[in-house]
């Protein structure tokens, strides 16, 4: 091995076009590895783990851009940092057209501009939502890190003014037909969608397109909104606004569970407003629903079924396949696992999907560790480290900090997958495969070499991983979601039509194996 070491102090560069300058050096001849990054306590980290790490890395500050490379000695170290330095100017120089430097800048040269889609860091993104706000324009708050503070009141200064305050954390919407950040290519049609939760979403609505149901509006909302401290005031914003909206027949609502004071609220407007309703509470209280007269759906998939069947289309059983086949699946899966094999390891880039496993998996194989466990009893004490039965959110802040998501940069769960693989325990890897614009644009392809290589890992140990994915993804999408699964069935993964399908069939598996 040599390792060898470029660093620049005090010079920014965006962590998107860092990781993509990664993936393109990484296929140039004589480079066995490679790291183009700021210097993150992730990143070193992951440096670190990658073979790659040195002095000159650890002592790093966030604000330093360092290029370390595993590279063979006939290979130039000297051309591959020219390489980078010419993929860094050439990403200047390919952002053609007017790039305003303010908001105001850019509401003066579009005036006509109704909506604005904010994605800065936490401490800055406040402020500027509150300006697009006060110019009377809708609001859509891609950043995290936003003080609960700032959000409830941004909402109510939002609702004073008859306008949308989507967010903090807002990762989807479709307004209008138009996707925005991690949204997907789906019919125009009568469901219309508030969540407070972005894969969330995208799951129900990739599942009515496939069932020939297409949305009228899906209007994000952010993670919290359905705190007690938030009130979900832009859910309710977001309900009377669908209420209103002549395209609108059938709205579907999608949560994590609300504070019951809440839910009672958001529920109340859904009664009084007449139209047919489907609401998803993931993992929550199923009768306070039924309490207004109101379909209650227990996982996304069936909420997308649920409201297809409002509309009096014809569902088709979405697992895809019958019993039959399943057993088949189940059978074959277990026949090469060694004794010893015994927990699932669930390495999802969507936390709405993380959280839906857990609620689907908790009552058949007990409990499920992770960094957003069900309860507080499961978190684990190392988030990088799996123990038992464990489903990770990497999407969660703490795997974020400082570096893309990771429906963005596969590279956290590259390497979570390979380190699954080395512990004789781990039976069944399940991951979620997220489609659409603002996604990877090859998810399937990107984690193919790393779940060969994992099942090689287990196979030189006399040992069988099963892995097991769902594509959440149209056909319409950037990566075409055939496409990905005859992908992904092509290297041996097992994959189901839904997550929730998904879930199923790994915790069959795991309940055998027990």
């Amino acid at each position: 091995m040599s390792v060898k070491v470029s660093v620049r102090k005090n010079s920014y560069y965006d962590s998107v076009t860092l990781m993509l300058i990664t993936r393109e050096v990484r296929k140039t001849e004589g480079v066995r590895e490679v790291l183009v990054a700021m210097g993150t306590d992730l990143n070193k980290e992951l440096a670190k783990n990658l073979g790659l790490s040195g002095s000159e890395i650890e002592g790093l500050t966030p604000n330093d851009f360092f290029i370390a490379v595993d590279i063979e000695k006939e290979a130039s170290f000297e051309n591959i940092t020219e390489m980078i330095q010419y993929l860094l100017n050439r990403k200047k120089v390919d952002a053609t057209g007017y790039r305003p430097p303010t908001l105001e800048s850019a509401l003066k040269h579009m005036p006509d501009t109704n909506l604005v889609l904010i994605s800065l860091p936490g401490e800055y993104a406040a402020d500027q939502a509150r300006k697009a706000l006060l110019n009377d324009r809708h609001v859509m708050l891609f950043s995290d890190n936003v003080s609960i503070e700032n959000e409830i009141e941004l909402k109510k200064l939002a609702r004073s003014r008859g306008l949308l305050m989507m967010g903090p954390d807002c990762g989807t919407a479709i307004i209008n037909n138009v996707p925005l950040a991690f949204a997907n290519t789906v019919k125009r049609g009568p469901v219309g969608i508030v969540g407070a939760s972005g894969t969330g979403i995208q799951e129900v609505s990739v599942i009515l397109d496939r069932l020939g149901v297409g949305v009228s509006q899906v209007i994000g909302t952010g993670g919290r909104d359905l705190r007690a401290e938030v009130g979900g005031i832009m859910t309710m914003e977001g309900i009377k606004a669908l209420q209103q909206d002549p395209y609108t027949e059938i709205i579907v609502v999608i949560s994590k569970p609300p504070a019951e004071e809440v839910a009672r609220n958001v529920l109340s407007i859904l009664k009084e407003g007449g139209k047919k309703s489907v609401v998803c509470f993931v993992g929550g209280n199923t009768e306070i629903i039924g309490q207004y007269g109101i379909d209650h759906a227990v996982t996304l998939e069936d909420a997308a079924c649920k409201a297809g069947l409002l509309l009096g289309k014809p569902v088709e059983c979405m697992t895809g396949v019958n019993l039959e086949d399943i057993e088949d699946i189940v059978r074959n899966e277990i026949s090469g696992m060694d004794k010893g094999q015994k927990y699932l390891r669930a390495l999802y880039t969507g936390g709405t999907l993380c959280d839906e496993c857990m609620n689907i998996l908790t009552p058949v194989i007990g409990a499920v560790y992770s960094n957003i466990p069900l309860k507080g009893e499961y978190k684990l004490g190392d988030v990088r480290t799996s123990f038992r039965h464990t489903a990770v959110d990497l999407g969660d802040d703490e795997f974020t900090r400082g570096k893309p998501h990771p429906m963005i940069d596969p590279s956290s769960r590259q390497e979570r997958i390979l380190q699954e693989a080395g512990d004789p325990e781990a039976a069944v890897i399940l991951m979620d495969f997220v489609l659409g614009y603002g996604a990877n644009g090859d998810p399937a392809g990107e984690m193919l070499p790393f779940i060969k290589r994992a099942r090689k890992i287990a196979r030189e140990n006399g040992r069988y991983l099963c892995v097991i994915g769902s594509v959440c993804g149209t056909d319409g999408d950037p990566q075409n979601r055939t496409q990905q699964e005859t992908k992904l069935r092509q290297a041996g993964v097992v994959v189901m039509p839904s997550n929730a399908g998904a879930v199923r069939l790994a915790s069959e598996i795991i309940y055998r194996l027990e």
